[in-house]
Parts: structure tokens; C-alpha cells; sequence
């Protein structure tokens, strides 16, 4: 017969390898079991994240949304995409224009929070320019989805081109952070007279990977608006600004545009500013500069072969 275990002193008895293997296998369990419940849970934020994808994206404003007073000297243009969803936007021709610009909006809003834009570049950098909203937003139809605003921008720049009696070649496309990588997708498949960015991404998966770091859905998303890769497409002037204190897009996606831009650029830093501040005098003057410059280049702007 065995003696009896001693007390090792701190008031519990000696454990014997069975008991030490089995608290272990019992705590391999709740580590499974809690790595399990994790897992799951990422993977149910995944699937919503990829389900409502759009909703993490667009945040359009329809209308009544806004002032919808027309500005002195504007007009409605009304035109219809491809696949017949009706489109709206503001229109402001300019006697003796430097350019016609398309402008393409940012991700929020819609013509009526552009308003000062119209202005500013009517009389400040004296292009003609048409502001339009994507369907989804303001006053033009439907949903927005990555081929419908890339539709939907190309509808633009047709009733632009006939408005105005240019061709579609000769419109500068123009965007702000969503908008310019919609212009760099576009001018990158289509070709444009000149290419304007503000505050834009290199594409939708890093800025998910910025602001999503813990789930990793760029791999997984529908909607990749890679400005990155169409600027390696594109061999026309490119006049890229981003604020200095970008707290939405950082200002490395504006250097890494930059980089990749083919033909003849410019960079604009905005001084003191984050995402969406106004943009100052002197940017305005420097987009007049810059398509005075390219209306000298002849035809430059077309898509890289």
C-alpha cells in the first residue's frame, strides 16, 4: 500500500501527470473554442462587410437633399446612360474657355455641396464645367455601383462634349478624392485632354487596408476604382493636389499617384489642410496655368498604348 501523498506546503496536494495532462487538455479545449468564436466572428463581419460593400462606399445625399436654388449662370443638363438610367447635373459655360472640364464629386453629397466648385472654376480658372451627380445621387436615378458611375461619368462627358462642340477627347477630366479615381479609371480606358485630382486614393482596396486593418477585406471587394493602375495607362497631363493633413485619404496616395503619372505632371500641396477643405485661391490659378499649359501640348492626352 502507498503512503499517503504529502502536502507540498502551500495547502494543495501534488498533482500526478494525469492531472497536470488533463487541466491541459481541458485548457487546449477552451483555446480552441475561443480561437473557434473569433473566427466566426471575423467571418460573419467579412460577409457583411462584402454584402453591404456599397453602403461602406457611396453615401449619396438624393434629392431634396441640398439647395437646389440654380446658381446665376447655370444651367440643368439632363442625359441619360447607357443602360438608361437618367442622370442630372450643373452645367456653367465660360465665353472663351480655357478648357471644358468634367467634374467628377467625391463619395458624399451631390451637386448642391459642389456649388461653390462651379463657381470657382467658372470664374477663377475660366474653364466651362459640368458637375454631375452619380445615379444615386441628387436628382439622377438608380444605385451607385462601380460600373454604373463609371457609365455614368462616360454619359457625362458625351452630353459635355455636345454641349460644348468639343470632343470627348478634348474634355479634362477632373475629380475629388472618390471622383479622381473615377477620372484616372476613365482617362486610363478612354483617354482625356487632361487629367485634374483632388485628394484622391490609389484605389478602393488600400483604403480599406487603411481604415480596416483588422479586417482584411481588399482581396474580397466588388468595387476596386484603381486610379494606381490606369495612371500606368495614361500618357496625358496629370495636375494632382492633396492636402497636407489628410486625415481620409493620406497624402502618400497622392505621391504615389504622382509617381506613377506617364506624361507631363504637376503636384499641388495644400497647405495646412485636411480632406474635405475648401480648396484655396491659388490651387484655382494653378489649374488655370495648367490647361493653358496643355492646350499647348496638342493631342497628348490620349490613353497610353
Amino acid at each position: 500500500m502507498l503512503p499517503p501523498r504529502k502536502n507540498s506546503g502551500n495547502g494543495q496536494l501534488f498533482r500526478g501527470p494525469r492531472s497536470m495532462s488533463r487541466a491541459f487538455l481541458s485548457l487546449g479545449r477552451s483555446v480552441i473554442r475561443f480561437v473557434i468564436v473569433v473566427g466566426l466572428c471575423w467571418a460573419t463581419l467579412l460577409a457583411l462587410a462584402m454584402l453591404w460593400e456599397e453602403a461602406f462606399i457611396f453615401f449619396p445625399s438624393p434629392y431634396p437633399e441640398g439647395d437646389w436654388t440654380l446658381p446665376p449662370g447655370t444651367e440643368n443638363a439632363e442625359f441619360t446612360a447607357a443602360d438608361g438610367t437618367r442622370l442630372h447635373g450643373w452645367f456653367r459655360e465660360v465665353a472663351d474657355a480655357v478648357g471644358v472640364v468634367l467634374y467628377c464629386h467625391g463619395n458624399a453629397g451631390n451637386v448642391t455641396h459642389r456649388a461653390a466648385i462651379l463657381q470657382c472654376f467658372a470664374e477663377i480658372t475660366g474653364a466651362s464645367i459640368l458637375v454631375f451627380d452619380y445615379r444615386g445621387y441628387g436628382k439622377s436615378e438608380g444605385r451607385p455601383t462601380e460600373a454604373g458611375i463609371l457609365a455614368d461619368t462616360r454619359a457625362a462627358r458625351a452630353w459635355l462634349a455636345r454641349r460644348t462642340g468639343v470632343a470627348e477627347r478634348d474634355v479634362v477630366l477632373a475629380g475629388q478624392s472618390l471622383g479622381g479615381a473615377v477620372a484616372a479609371v476613365v482617362a486610363g480606358q478612354d483617354g482625356a485632354k487632361a487629367l485634374i485630382l483632388e485628394n484622391t486614393f490609389t484605389s478602393i482596396r488600400d483604403m480599406a487596408a487603411y481604415h480596416y486593418p483588422l479586417l482584411p477585406v481588399g482581396p474580397f471587394l466588388r468595387t476596386k476604382l484603381d486610379a494606381l493602375a490606369h495612371l500606368h495607362q495614361y500618357a496625358g497631363p496629370v495636375l494632382i493636389a492633396h492636402a497636407e493633413w489628410d486625415s481620409i485619404v493620406p497624402f502618400q496616395h497622392g505621391q504615389r499617384l504622382f509617381d506613377a503619372a506617364r506624361g507631363p505632371k504637376e503636384f499641388f500641396v495644400v497647405p495646412e489642410a485636411d480632406h474635405n477643405d475648401p480648396m484655396p485661391l491659388g490651387y484655382y490659378r494653378k489649374v488655370r496655368e495648367f490647361l493653358i499649359e496643355t492646350a499647348k501640348l496638342g493631342d497628348r492626352g490620349e490613353k497610353a498604348e
